[in-house]
């Protein structure tokens, strides 16, 4: 259950980071309070899954997550240009955080 909840705390993570460049530094009302609400269920999974998982796992398959999920909206609303390199890093990411599922 554990790894559920981080795996979707990850994925709030994105949200929340997305949230924040659009919220244009908190004047945008709606973006700000998404920012807000995902910020709180990211860290509250978070927290929730370090109950069972090692701090330095949890934390690297979190940020990892939030990461790649971030960069992958960013590319696919063209607010971030797409190259080969930038995918091949973005699988390498993907791969170690599968590489922590595996070695737990």
């Amino acid at each position: 259950m554990s790894w559920i909840v981080l795996v979707l705390s990850g994925a709030f993570e994105a949200v929340w980071a997305t949230a924040l460049d659009k919220s244009e530094g908190f004047t945008r009302l709606w973006p700000s309070v998404l920012f807000v609400t995902a910020l709180a269920v990211s860290m509250g999974g978070l927290a929730y899954a370090m109950r069972d998982l090692p701090l330095g796992t949890a934390y690297a398959v979190w940020v990892g997550i939030g990461a790649v999920l971030t960069v992958v909206y960013a590319m696919t609303t063209g607010a971030e240009a797409v190259s080969v390199l930038k995918v091949l890093f973005l699988l390498m990411i993907i791969s170690g955080v599968a590489g922590l599922k595996l070695v737990h």
